[in-house]
């Protein structure tokens, strides 16, 4: 079983490897390989599986800036209550992958304009495509 977090569930499908260490992407390489063999996901609260190997987590949270932890844990739950996916569920990545084109805009809106990781999702060709289709 892969644990994911609330954001993951949805900024992950536009990982492409880049800016990361090595041991890093190899590790959400994986994880993706794994969800889309239809490996059962289960969505947990706070770090997860590719949180476990992140060189910013330290205890439990996340220090790639001071207010980190605290804005990721906001995104999580938006994530989740805009997927329908629920801490503790299982599901499948299929499932979460048809339902991000519906919650994109209200995600991107939110997160993605800010977002240190935009400039490497805007190289994904579903990422740029949606951005396309967003209404305005």
């Amino acid at each position: 079983m892969i644990r994911l977090r609330g954001h993951h569930l949805i900024c992950l499908h536009f990982f492409s490897g880049e800016s990361f260490p090595p041991e890093f992407v190899e590790n959400l390489r994986a994880i993706v390989q794994n969800a889309e063999a239809g490996k059962t996901v289960n969505v947990c609260r706070g770090p997860d599986d590719i949180c476990n190997r992140c060189p910013y987590l330290q205890a439990e949270t996340c220090l790639y800036n001071k207010d980190a932890d605290e804005e990721i844990r906001n995104m999580d739950s938006t994530a989740q209550a805009l997927l329908h996916a629920e801490a503790g569920e299982e599901i499948q990545w299929q499932d979460m992958k048809e339902k991000v084109p519906g919650v994109f805009a209200a995600w991107s809106e939110q997160y993605c304009n800010g977002c240190d990781w935009k400039r490497i999702c805007k190289k994904n060709g579903e990422f740029s495509r949606l951005i396309r289709e967003k209404p305005s």
